[in-house]
């Protein structure tokens, strides 16, 4: 039924395409799948897979092996050229072609190495087109003996500069040179004695230590592992002036004297380079070696900078006593002039080096295999950069283009093959060479044209699972020529890019948040003029995994017993494991640590069971995680016998011993009445990390043996340690040592990553393996990368480097690497290909459909329309708005304020500006931005607020006038927000305790900036509230208090009375009489009494005057409430 279905609904859409199809004749490079089932039977031209570096230095004690694959259908032959011409190999007995391969393997036993020296180029061809190989120059390894020569004593005054020359004979490759004695001792080097780059030793100056015969310059000639060595130097330090004429004569019998050189302090010159400019040029992508050295007594410090520049952060190091500087990696902008200055206490000199930076032609991008349907058009591009500019020439099928046959359906422009209305049996591999002064590239891109229906590569009836609330991917892999178009259904509905959905550009079919109801069956069908082929996968949407009993925090005894719950909520058809760390590393191997299925018990707990215990519960699909600490307490002590530490292991032994392992067998040391637990078994790697000690494993306190698994080129010694319930032993005396033979590494360089740097640039990256994970010498990384889904792999081979930048790369491209190890024993295991993008370059479209909503006068809703993400170049992290405010609309000038910026996620397409000025000009415009940096801006979007409240008066102040008046006075609001309509004033009397009398109000023109308030009461506090007023409502209003102004007249009269005689006697007396009443009182309370009061209260019962209580004796509470008193303010 399903299937009906999909067929009657498929049926329209596949005549549309197939219109649509043939409507469109130009089509981009399509890559052939690496799927076998695929390339069973589809023809290939050739493409060489593997070969020899270009220049390639052989070993003359070894069989020469130049190395050519390649891949095509039909399979390809070979054949050689040498020098130019072509190689008959079957004529030379010496050399033998292997089976299958353009392989080549010369003996050269019995014959000279030189007789196979040369330029050898490979072709591999079918009846599809023939591809080549670069030019690889086979060059003998030399190391020529060292002339014979008498070095003549040297005999120099202290003080003076030297030179001595070591002149090594020319090797291939060059030589590496260093200075040692008699004994095999490097020479000690330091600011004053140093070896330059082309190996000659330099004194600054000379002093009467450095007098001796045995300065003696060896070469080492990498590729033969052989040394050489000059005759020894004799060295002879005077000091002239502290020597007569006869003694200076018999020690300069038979010496060379070096004594044209100043011998006082002086200021420093230049030994190398002399004078004082120089000029040097460099490749790009090279590492550049400027070098000074200088003569001068004290010896001099070197210091470099650059000329109108800085040193390249983080490229640049120096070396031998900051005499030399690197830089690493040099681009264009490295060149110009660098300045060493030589310096000490008697002055300085300097020193100009220019640095010319060439590059050979390296790839803007390389040309790419083309496969094209009959009558299609498409283009071959070799784009590439140089200094010089290189030079771009095409071949096909290994001759130059334009001795090729004529071919009206082809025109070469430069950099650039377009192919027109190709024709079946046309296909053919095209080279293109780019050269200049310094090096050459030679890509092959075959150019294949097929008529291939649709094929769906993803499995049929394939099931994917999500969990709710998570992004599905839903693959639809496809091949065909002419390209596939992709469509999706699901329950006959087809389904198109929205909120919901998105199909990118391979067919895949994204849900952006799946839930429940988004699971079912999918339909996608791959269709071209040719035909059409449809495909089913199924999509189910799980619930998520939740722990919904978490564990909790535990404080428990010593010895007792700990126990942490954890207990899940998950999809019924996802089952869940349970995974328990302690402080984020796995629990101890230890039986007292028991897990359940939903919980941890820790039995016989101890201080070291303390720390944070983690459960995480994990599905197939997701996880959730949570954590409780233990603390551990002391319990009660019980008397118990004296318990220590155990003794040592004793008499180790080895036994059983194999390639990969041996047997290590002990004596127990002596227990001290607390049974052993376990043996720690430790080692140590005297070859690659001495005097550190590891642990290798543990085993029962029962056991006295243990089988110990051991890696390849590893020095061992082992030692053993015992615990028990007290602590650890001390270590035992180490065992014998014993020594595992090298062998091909068994692990690759972990922590792959691959990250972009700029946006023709990307960096692999991973982590070294340890001395311990080499297996063996010569440890080096062999990193590959392609494009994703490409076919040929570039490689490189680096030694000693965590990382390798890879220049020349398309912007936000992804990316297939692995780092595999290899050592001269052999290649690691197959690395695992990991997927990462090179770098992001800046957006290249700005938001459209900017609209802004505004809200209220300080608040404004902005909307966008998102970009295409083919212009975002990268990762849209999200998008920038920025607004500003222009001017006032209630002012004339501008009142333009700095720019603000919000940022909103690349998700959002609706942002809230906050916090804006009422009655005010806006301006705003978007941008998107990624990790690179920020896009081109929208157009500038104009709005304004509405009125808002203004904010308070300023300057307001209040000033007496007479005795019953005060003048208010003010400055406008800074803030208008709008159109003002007035001001509010508001003012009342208060007094000491802060209690208000009425309020009254003043409502004020907005022309008004004081006002009189006239018949106020002369000596009291006044408090005023002022606002200022706009169409919206009042704004903040500005308190103020004042005081009239006091009544001096009145003032005086009862300062007067204060001062009379009576007035003072009256005062007196009402005092005394009080006092006699209190006393009275307080003595009739202690009889028991009645006061007077209390009998009128009983008398009358007069309900608002409240009785004292007869129980403490306290007064009533009285009330006024018949009297008007102020309000109190607040």
């Amino acid at each position: 039924m399903d299937g009906k279905r999909s067929c009657s609904l498929c049926g329209g859409a596949m005549m549309i395409m197939m219109m649509m199809m043939m409507i469109s004749h130009m089509t981009s490079a399509l890559e052939v799948p690496l799927d076998s089932k695929v390339l069973e039977g589809l023809p290939q031209p050739p493409t060489i897979t593997n070969q020899s570096p270009k220049d390639y230095i052989i070993d003359p004690r070894e069989n020469i092996n130049i190395f050519c694959e390649a891949k095509g259908k039909p399979h390809p032959s070979f054949s050689w050229t040498r020098n130019g011409t072509h190689f008959d190999v079957e004529k030379d007995p010496k050399v033998v072609m292997m089976p299958g391969t353009g392989n080549l393997v010369i003996d050269i036993s019995g014959e000279k190495a030189e007789v196979y020296e040369g330029v050898y180029q490979c072709i591999a061809r079918n009846e599809h087109g023939s591809a080549v190989s670069n030019n690889i120059v086979i060059r003998q390894s030399r190391s020529p003996l060292w002339s014979k020569e008498k070095n003549e004593p040297i005999t120099v005054q202290r003080g003076t500069s030297l030179i001595l020359q070591c002149r090594p004979p020319a090797g291939l490759p060059p030589p590496i040179i260093f200075w040692m004695d008699n004994n095999f001792q490097r020479l000690p080097q330091n600011s004053r004695v140093s070896q330059a780059l082309n190996g000659d030793l330099y004194f600054s100056n000379v002093i009467m230590e450095d007098t001796r015969n045995d300065y003696i310059c060896y070469a080492r000639f990498p590729h033969t592992q052989t040394i050489q060595q000059k005759q020894p130097i004799t060295v002879k330090v005077l000091d002239i002036e502290a020597m007569n004429d006869t003694v200076l004569a018999a020690f300069l019998n038979g010496s060379d004297f070096w004594g044209d050189s100043p011998s006082g302090e002086r200021v420093p010159s230049f030994l190398h380079p002399p004078g004082m400019e120089s000029t040097t040029m460099v490749l790009k992508g090279d590492t550049l070696e400027l070098e000074c050295i200088a003569d001068g007594l004290p010896t001099p410090n070197i210091s470099w900078t650059k000329v109108n520049g800085e040193l390249p952060s983080g490229r640049f190091s120096f070396y031998s006593f900051q005499k030399t500087l690197k830089i690493k990696e040099v681009t264009e902008a490295d060149g110009g002039d660098y300045r060493c200055i030589a310096k000490n206490r008697m002055g300085s000199s300097q020193h100009t080096i220019t640095v010319v930076v060439r590059a050979a032609p390296f790839w803007i991008s390389a040309p790419q295999n083309l496969i094209l349907a009959p009558k299609e058009t498409g283009n071959l591009t070799c784009d590439v950069d140089g200094n010089p500019k290189p030079t771009i020439t095409w071949s096909v099928n290994g001759n130059p283009i334009e001795s090729s046959h004529n071919d009206p359906s082809r025109k070469v422009s430069d950099g650039v093959i377009t192919l027109s209305d190709v024709q079946t049996g046309s296909s053919a591999v095209y080279q293109c060479n780019a050269s200049n002064d310094y090096g050459y590239l030679l890509a092959n891109a075959f150019v294949s044209v097929l008529a291939e229906p649709p094929r769906v590569l993803t499995s049929l009836n394939h099931e994917y699972s999500v969990i709710s609330n998570s992004r599905a991917l839903l693959d639809c892999a496809s091949f065909g020529s002419p390209l596939p178009k992709i469509t999706w259904f699901k329950d006959s509905q087809s389904i198109l890019n929205s909120d919901l959905y998105h199909i990118h550009k391979n067919g895949t079919l994204e849900i952006n948040v799946a839930q429940p109801q988004n699971s079912g069956k999918y339909t996608c069908i791959a269709s071209n003029n040719l035909g059409n082929k449809e495909n089913h996968v199924h999509l189910q949407v799980k619930e998520p995994t939740r722990i919904i009993r978490q564990p909790e925090y535990k404080e428990v005894q010593r010895n007792s017993i700990a126990v942490f719950e954890c207990k899940v909520k998950h999809d019924p058809t996802l089952i869940p494991s349970m995974i328990w760390l302690k402080d984020n590393g796995e629990l101890p191997d230890d039986p007292r640590f028991e897990v359940g299925s939903d919980s941890l018990t820790i039995h016989d707990v101890t201080e070291d069971d303390e720390g944070t215990y983690t459960c995480i519960r994990n599905t197939t699909l997701d996880q959730d995680s949570a954590s409780a600490t233990l603390t551990v307490v002391e319990a009660t002590p019980t008397p118990t016998m004296i318990l220590e530490q155990p003794d040592p292991p004793t008499d180790l032994e080895l036994t059983d011993q194999r390639e990969r392992s041996v047997r290590l067998t002990w004596t127990p040391g002596d227990e001290h009445n607390s049974p052993i637990k376990l043996f720690l078994i430790q080692y140590e790697d005297s070859l690659h990390e001495p005097g550190v000690w590891l642990n290798m494993t543990e085993v029962s306190g029962t056991s006295t043996t243990a089988q110990l698994e051991l890696s390849p080129y590893v020095y061992y010694s082992f030692r053993v340690l015992a615990l028990n319930g007290v602590g650890l032993s001390e270590s035992s005396d180490p065992s014998r040592q014993y020594r595992t033979n090298p062998a091909k590494p068994d692990v690759n360089p972990s922590d792959v990553e691959v990250s972009g740097t700029s946006p023709d640039t990307m960096t692999i990256s991973w982590r070294e393996l340890s001395g311990l994970e080499s297996n063996g010498p010569g440890l080096q990384y062999k990193v590959s990368w392609r494009m994703k889904d490409a076919e040929q792999w570039t490689t490189v081979t680096l030694a000693n480097v965590s990382q390798h930048v890879v220049t020349g790369t398309p912007t936000f491209t992804l990316y297939e690497v692995t780092v595999q190890a290899v050592n001269d024993y052999g290649e690691g295991p197959r690395p695992e290909v990991v997927l990462g993008y090179s770098g992001e370059n800046s957006p290249t479209v700005a938001p459209e459909n900017v609209k802004v909503s505004v809200q209220s006068g300080t608040e404004a809703e902005v909307h966008w329309e998102a970009v295409p993400l083919s212009s975002v170049r990268g990762r849209l992290k999200g998008y920038k708005v920025t607004y500003q405010k222009m001017r006032s609309l209630h002012k004339q000038d501008y009142d333009r304020e700095n720019p603000q910026v919000l940022i909103f996620s690349g998700e959002e397409t609706v942002g809230r500006l906050p916090d804006l000025h009422p009655y005010s000009h806006y301006r705003l415009n978007i941008r998107a931005f990624n990790g690179h940096g920020d896009g081109p801006s929208s157009t500038d979007q104009q709005f304004q607020t509405p009125e808002g409240v203004p904010g308070p008066p300023t300057n307001v102040n209040i000033r007496n006038l007479n005795l019953d008046s005060l003048l208010v006075e003010w400055t406008p609001p800074l803030e208008d927000n709008g159109h003002l309509t007035g001001y509010l004033l508001k003012y009342q009397p208060i007094n000491t305790t802060e209690e208000a009398g009425l309020l009254k109000e003043v409502l004020l023109p907005a022309n008004e900036t004081s006002y009189t308030l006239d018949k106020l009461t002369h000596s009291t506090h006044y408090k005023f509230f002022l606002n200022a007023m706009t169409e919206t409502g009042s704004g903040p209003a500005v308190t103020k208090e004042a005081f009239t102004e006091v009544d001096e007249a009145m003032t005086n009269r009862q300062a007067e009375i204060a001062t009379q005689g009576w007035f003072i006697g009256l005062m007196c007396a009402i005092a005394l009489l009080i006092l006699v009443l209190l006393i009275v009182c307080f003595i009739k309370r202690n009889k028991g009494g009645k006061y007077p009061v209390k009998e009128k209260e009983d008398a009358h019962q007069d309900p608002e005057i409240q009785p004292m209580k007869e129980d403490d004796g306290t007064f009533g509470e009285y009330r006024e409430s018949d009297r008007n008193f102020f309000i109190p303010l607040r």
